[in-house]
């Protein structure tokens, strides 16, 4: 005889399957805008108490900083391993 199915731990399946397969569509596309959304909100500080102008403009100041130093860090990495050091 056949066990019941568990109809919570198959919604929860399905579920996953149906994000895989939205997260795995050609191209990716739904990958790349989700993750530039949350790039731009990430150096917009829209996760900061927006009352706090001082806060706010900090924030933002520092993680544009911090990712143009990163770029940069990259770029020069970069330059240095294709000259040889």
């Amino acid at each position: 005889m056949a066990a019941p199915r568990n109809s919570d731990g198959e919604k929860e399946s399905r579920r996953i399957l149906d994000r895989v397969a939205r997260e795995s569509e050609a191209g990716g596309g739904a990958f790349v805008r989700r993750k530039a959304g949350e790039m731009r909100d990430h150096l917009g500080a829209a996760d900061v108490d927006r009352s706090d102008r001082i806060e706010h403009i900090g924030t933002r100041i520092g993680r544009i900083l911090g990712f143009v130093l990163t770029i940069g860090l990259i770029l020069w990495l970069v330059n240095f391993l294709v000259r040889g050091g």
